[in-house]
């Protein structure tokens, strides 16, 4: 046996071998109860191994086969090597599901997790699956619409989640999958619903080999494509909504275990769908092995998922290259089409009068015991200046995000492009959080610099990458969406540990205005505005930019300064940005598109107006922070998601 097929059984027997590290840590062997249990005559040492640590060993297994088979099937249907239930946004389905159900309509949830888990799994997959066929199901692409619907999903699920104190602990220890048992229940029903899927992909594997020769030969080959298709995605979704309602989000497992399949030997359909299982439940219980002794060694108790979602980032990112022969070139260009207008200047100040004109009426306008109605004039002086110094910062951090989203849109050339959606927000989350760490009392403006510094690092690391492998657009926004996941499992495994420092940052990710102060305000505003001016003086690097290195280069461009330079100054706008408004946000997205379907093309307009739209929004979404909820205040994140949301479906939705 050579030593990459040993990887395999050596991976099972150092899981086995922590499992019972801890087990015996737990008791000694001597002390292990004998069969059949019996409840009132044991120990609480015994019980909770046998009814703890050996549901859990067992439901690791499980549940890491079910999602190996389920990476597989979808990989195989869709002929994607980028596919599983995390990517493709089915996770984030049935996270949101179960959720908005916990929040809204628990009544739900009475019986079983998994008819709610599984509409959630079922919507977000159909919706990906319904945009991947509008793209002829490139793999980039299709990859490229379920993680921005994942990410969308896990957005509102994670602002629904802060907004709702009384469940608030129980949610973010599901979200991070969390494997601990108290019962043998979810065991035997995981088994149950895996043994018949493994039969019934055993029986797809032979269609599913005609269609890996392509649509045509299947077809001629007798083979009924749309119903092929609906059969395999019903089969991997409903695996992916059977673990979600059992254990909470475990990410990435269903693309490692088939990629480690493959690198194995397994080649055929069949050979992938046999294999895949015995690689998802191997490298599940690895991971929950080590998490299992590192907490019986008194290190912190951290769920799973946390540590499955690190796999994520770093295997995107390393499969990406090795793709160059399976995506049409067509679908991965970075295209632009949109009518220039003719007086951008005219529009420009139109859109600051409007954003004025809103200026003022959220400042007056508001809810109160009475209902709506204007502040008295007897109450402005108490009130106003509250108002105005939330309103400014808010504005001026949607401002700082327009034009981090601005700059970042014409660096990469590709509309999509956003700090939220280039993993941007989560390194400056990341750089956050650090600095919450380790400093005993972090002041504002340590805080400040932590989230730029996170915040130009991801950049930094993604367009050093996307230069090393000479990347197309639509690659480029995969690569920053899986810096992005990965930021998102580091944060995971924060919010899931019972460090106090972890409420710190649990608070800043839900966004508000209530502790900002008028210096803060105005030092933000400032920021704004010194950004602002330095990135006008660059509009001539970012009109030169998308045409590509070459004309750059034969133009005397600096290349390598001025991204180096582009590069910090969009960190450092999402840096200071996300410190008053939190990672959840879509306005860097939202606000560019904006400006340019009026016409401003031009860097120095697009800027401009770019900056204009943002500040307007983040507004809005101050304004419906304290009203609509009144007399309590909703997350600024939830009211930012909320309103970014519908449009990044817009986005999606568009050819």
């Amino acid at each position: 046996m050579t030593l990459t097929r040993a990887i395999l059984p050596l991976a099972l027997v150092l899981a086995m071998a922590l499992w019972g590290f801890t087990a015996l840590r737990l008791l000694p062997w001597a002390q292990w109860p004998a069969l059949p249990w019996q409840v009132d005559a044991m120990s609480v040492p015994q019980i909770l191994l046998s009814y703890g640590a050996m549901p859990r060993g067992a439901i690791a297994l499980l549940a890491g086969a079910a999602l190996g088979l389920a990476g597989a099937l979808m990989q195989a249907v869709l002929r994607n090597p980028l596919a599983d239930p995390t990517t493709l946004g089915t996770a984030a389905g049935a996270q949101l599901a179960l959720v908005a159900a916990t929040i809204f309509t628990p009544g739900l949830l009475v019986t079983s997790h998994l008819p709610v888990a599984f509409a959630g799994s079922a919507l977000t997959t159909v919706l990906v699956i319904w945009l991947g066929a509008r793209r002829d199901f490139a793999p980039v692409t299709v990859t490229i619409a379920g993680l921005l619907v994942g990410l969308m999903a896990a957005a509102i699920a994670t602002a629904l989640t802060l907004s709702q104190g009384h469940y608030l602990l129980s949610l973010i220890m599901w979200n991070g999958g969390a494997l601990t048992q108290t019962d043998w229940r979810g065991v035997w029903r995981l088994a149950a619903c895996l043994v018949p899927a493994v039969i019934l992909a055993a029986v797809l594997a032979r269609p599913l080999m005609a269609l890996s020769l392509g649509d045509a030969q299947a077809r001629a080959l007798g083979v009924r494509l749309a119903g092929l298709r609906g059969a395999t995605l019903v089969l991997a979704v409903a695996l992916s909504a059977l673990v979600s309602a059992e254990l909470g989000l475990i990410g990435f497992v269903g693309l490692a275990a088939p990629a480690l399949a493959r690198s194995l030997g397994a080649r055929s359909p069949l050979q992938r769908l046999m294999l895949a299982p015995i690689a998802g439940a191997v490298i599940l219980s690895l991971a929950d092995g080590v998490l299992m002794a590192t907490a019986s060694l008194g290190g912190p108790s951290l769920p799973t998922g946390a540590l499955t979602g690190l796999i994520g980032g770093p295997l995107l990112l390393w499969l990406l290259p090795r793709m160059t022969a399976q995506v049409p070139g067509r679908v991965e260009q970075g295209v632009q089409t949109a009518g220039r207008a003719r007086q951008p200047g005219r529009v420009i100040g139109s859109l600051a009068l409007v954003t004025l004109a809103l200026v003022l009426g959220l400042l007056l306008l508001g809810r109160g015991p009475a209902g709506w109605g204007l502040v008295p004039s007897a109450l402005w002086a108490d009130f106003l200046p509250l108002r105005a110094t939330a309103l400014l910062a808010a504005m001026s951090a949607g401002a700082l995000l327009a034009m981090a989203g601005a700059v970042l849109q014409r660096l990469t050339a590709n509309p999509m492009a956003a700090p939220e959606v280039l993993g941007v927000t989560g390194g400056a989350a990341l750089g956050y959080a650090a600095v919450v760490f380790l400093l005993a009392a972090p002041g504002i403006m340590a805080l400040a610099l932590g989230a730029a510094t996170g915040g130009a690092l991801a950049l930094t690391g993604l367009a050093a990458y996307a230069l090393r492998h000479d990347m197309a657009p639509a690659r480029l926004l995969l690569a920053g969406l899986a810096i992005g996941a990965l930021a998102s499992a580091v944060l995971a495994a924060i919010m899931a540990s019972d460090d106090r420092r972890a409420w710190v940052v649990l608070g800043w990710m839900s966004g508000t205005t209530a502790q900002v102060t008028p210096a803060t305000a105005l030092a933000l505003a400032g920021l704004a505005l010194g950004i602002l001016t330095l990135l006008l003086l660059a509009a001539r690097w970012l009109e030169i930019m998308p045409l590509g290195s070459a004309v750059g280069q034969a133009l005397g461009l600096p290349l390598i300064w001025a991204r180096l330079a582009l590069v910090l100054l969009a960190g450092l706008a999402t840096g200071a940005a996300t410190l008053l408004v939190g990672p959840v946000s879509f306005v860097g997205l939202m606000a560019p598109h904006l400006a340019r379907s009026l016409g401003l093309m031009r860097p120095h307009h697009a800027l401009c107006g770019s900056a204009v739209i943002g500040a307007a929004l983040m507004g809005l979404a101050t304004f419906g922070t304290r009203t609509l909820s009144y007399p309590y205040d909703l997350p600024l994140g939830l009211m930012a998601t909320l309103i970014g949301a519908p449009w990044l479906f817009i986005l999606l939705l568009r050819k």
